[in-house]
């Protein structure tokens, strides 16, 4: 790893999903630098400087890119950790799933998300979807500095 702050953490175990996504974040040059989580498991590691991360500097990403249907930890578990540590708790984070669910809405939204969206279906649509994500967080966006 390079000593710049990640800039996005995309949480994805879909090979597919997960190419687009970088694919179009890449394109829209909104970040430099993007870490990947393949698992929810992965994700609360990276997020709290554990396990395979311990070493890591315990800076924030600026957006989390979450899926809900994830193996080892689910998504609505990892959004309740960040959510719920005052380290992280204003790190924003943007559910990206193929859930409809309307109980999965509510849930992320009664745990804090700052956005919940449906991935498209078609590839133009989700690469435009994540494009947009991308702009209006890492550019548009104004998050508080962080602590310390």
């Amino acid at each position: 790893m390079d000593g710049a702050a990640v800039e996005i953490l995309l949480v994805e175990d879909s090979d597919t999903d997960l190419e687009l996504a970088l694919r179009a974040l890449t394109q829209a040059k909104v970040a430099n630098r993007i870490e990947v989580a393949r698992d929810g498991a992965e994700a609360l590691d990276f997020l709290f400087s554990q396990g395979a991360f311990a070493g890591r500097a315990a800076d924030n990403p600026r957006l989390v890119l979450l899926d809900l249907k994830l193996p080892m930890v689910d998504g609505l578990e990892v959004l309740r950790a960040i959510k719920q540590n005052p380290a992280t708790r204003t790190v924003p984070v943007v559910v990206l799933t193929s859930s409809h669910e309307q109980r999965d809405i509510v849930e992320s939204y009664n745990l804090g998300v700052n956005s919940y969206i449906v991935k498209p279906v078609d590839f133009d649509g989700f690469m435009a979807a994540v494009a947009d994500l991308g702009m209006y967080w890492m550019l548009l966006n104004r998050a508080p500095a962080p602590a310390g």
